[in-house]
């Protein structure tokens, strides 16, 4: 991915500065208005951060917070000059104090009572937000998770008066998805697969069939054991898992996090001590494709997912 940053670098140093006269857009139901390129934008998580840090807008970003993994390596000096306003999740407080004339997140509960503050309060602030568009697929029906996810770097190109780097972004990764489909169009026979990101309070949350897993395993020719729940990331039992019986695991790594069963060794411990999971062929085998956690959600780094799976599946067979 060090060779797409540089790219999209590249096409940014005289780009009209396309928001200066106003823009708005509208996002997962809200209407977003923006006077002009926002200067103090503060992102809640590292997915969102990398991606304005791959649009070339480091000067642009006042904090972060909420780091679930490694920054990737052509990030990592950029993302270590922002200040880090919590590293866990942010409160109302802290973004309240970073003074941001933006804010963004990847998660629709973030804007929440619960979390930072509904997004009608920062609107009265004057603080404009913004939530992925794959969080809230309602709002763009007909269109896939990575559809919705080039919707959000598109956006972003108007909001922060950077289309050029948006739209060769956009490209780059319309590549890696093509390959991914010539992967899966050649794939004689459909493997089976369940998607563990975390396990919280003894339970396993799993892909489900509205977020980006769901996307990928179409394009791998691959089938979701639980595409049939209509939910991101539900809840569901270790028992569930086994009666679906997939071939392969892939494992949401999120070593950052600190939680229990968040890294992906703790939870091929977890599922070899199971007595039930422990038994299927894809836990006795070894099955498992380990991908970073945080590329399951909207981010740049989604793509590198798609191909460590599409990679994965491969040597499995």
């Amino acid at each position: 991915m060090a060779g797409l940053l540089a790219v999209i670098a590249g096409c940014g140093a005289t780009e009209p500065d396309v928001a200066a006269g106003g823009v708005t857009i509208e996002n997962c139901g809200v209407q977003v208005r923006v006077d002009k390129p926002p200067r103090r934008a503060v992102a809640l998580d590292q997915e969102v951060t990398e991606t304005l840090l791959a649009l070339g807008l480091r000067e642009r970003i006042a904090g972060t917070a909420l780091q679930s993994g490694p920054v990737a390596e052509e990030y990592r000096a950029d993302y270590a000059a922002i200040p880090m306003l919590n590293p866990k999740e942010l409160t109302g407080e802290q973004l309240r104090a970073a003074d941001p004339d933006f804010a963004m997140t990847a998660f629709v509960s973030d804007f929440t009572r619960e979390r930072v503050g509904p997004r009608e309060e920062f609107a009265t602030l004057g603080v404009p937000t913004y939530v992925s568009s794959v969080d809230c697929p309602k709002f763009l029906p007909g269109k896939t998770p990575f559809e919705r996810l080039f919707t959000d770097y598109e956006n972003f190109g108007k909001i922060f008066g950077v289309p050029d780097r948006a739209a060769a972004l956009i490209a780059k990764q319309r590549e890696v998805v093509a390959e991914a489909e010539k992967a899966g169009a050649a794939r004689a026979v459909k493997p089976t697969v369940a998607y563990l990101y975390s396990v919280y309070n003894g339970a396993p949350y799993v892909a489900g069939g509205s977020g980006l897993p769901a996307d990928m395993s179409r394009m791998l020719g691959a089938t979701n054991v639980f595409a049939d729940v209509d939910s991101d990331w539900p809840e569901v039992g270790w028992e569930q898992i086994a009666a679906r019986n997939p071939s392969v695991i892939v494992l949401g790594d999120l070593p950052d996090r600190g939680e229990e069963g968040d890294a992906a060794d703790e939870k091929i411990r977890m599922m070899r001590a199971h007595p039930v999971l422990s038994q299927l062929d894809a836990v006795r085998a070894g099955r498992f494709i380990v991908v970073p956690g945080l590329e399951l959600d909207a981010t740049v780094r989604s793509v590198h997912a798609l191909k460590l799976i599409s990679d994965g599946l491969a040597k499995l067979g």
